[in-house]
């Protein structure tokens, strides 16, 4: 049984499509049938129901588990190879949101990379529970989102720093000439909102008085929205506002957390990740 068909059976597993699969994991598409054509004739039973929606069977639901645990193994191994050479190589991959992916990851790569070079890097962009189940399946080594990290035995997470918050208006709104707004301030205005589930959509809902206008997929789309002049929205104040007015939101910040496996800390690559992103850079 090859590791490589094991990784690419978990990818499909998790995103029920061999297209989605093929992009992420970068391998053409009939790469991905032939390996799970491959991994099925291995183990004499089918994996997937191929239908109209891609589906688990109950073979394929219980071979993910078996997978997870195979590969945990295999980075351990890799991990224990890595603390005999004593200087961090390989490869690392790094998960964070949109913004941090634009604002707080570039430095750590920089620096990183500047004492690594051993290292190969990879950054990934994805929602927080999408990154999260991604460090959890050891699909990721890293990743750094907004707010606390999830409740979960298996990982570890230290905060960096904390972002304060804005709410952004368009021009010429009502609220666009305050120095300072508070939440009372808010009572029925209109926002726009990322889906639930993101950590700013929390945070509106955690607010009493405002409504949700419409939803957005992303906070690159909700700035030039609000500016557009389609609603307001509260993002963190490191995001470039393309035209929608800034005001600070009174005594609102956001953590800036970065969550491991924490059975891999010790490992060097990661080690040395946790360390650099421990330390002062500056952000920009």
């Amino acid at each position: 049984m090859e590791l490589r068909h094991l990784r690419t059976f978990r990818v499909v597993a998790r995103t029920l499509n061999f297209t989605r699969a093929a992009a992420e994991l970068h391998y053409a598409q009939s790469s991905v049938t032939e390996q799970i054509q491959a991994l099925e004739a291995e183990l004499g039973s089918k994996l997937f129901e191929r239908g109209r929606r891609l589906r688990l069977t109950a073979a394929g639901e219980r071979l993910v588990g078996y997978a997870d645990q195979v590969l945990e193994l295999v980075e351990e191994a890799k991990a224990a190879v890595d603390d005999e050479r004593g200087e961090p190589e390989g490869e690392l991959t790094i998960g964070a949101l949109e913004t941090l992916c634009a604002h707080w990851v570039p430095p750590i790569f920089g620096a990183y990379r500047t004492r690594w070079p051993r290292v190969r890097l990879t950054l990934k962009e994805g929602g927080r529970g999408e990154l999260y189940q991604a460090v959890r399946q050891s699909e990721m080594d890293v990743c750094f989102t907004f707010g606390a990290a999830p409740a979960d035995p298996a990982l570890a997470s230290a905060t960096l720093g904390t972002e304060p918050l804005v709410v952004i208006v368009p021009d010429g709104h009502p609220l666009a000439d305050r120095t300072e707004i508070r939440p009372g301030d808010l009572h029925g205005v209109g926002f726009l909102a990322t889906p639930p589930g993101c950590g700013f959509r929390e945070m509106l809902d955690r607010i009493d008085g405002p409504f949700v206008e419409a939803e957005v997929g992303s906070i690159a789309a909700l700035v030039r929205c609000v500016a557009a002049g389609m609603g307001c929205g509260i993002v963190p104040a490191i995001v470039g506002h393309a035209g929608a007015v800034p005001v600070p939101l009174a005594g609102a910040a956001t953590d800036v957390t970065m969550t491991w496996r924490r059975r891999d800390e010790h490992k060097p690559s990661v080690a040395a990740l946790l360390a650099t992103a421990a330390e002062p850079l500056t952000t920009a």
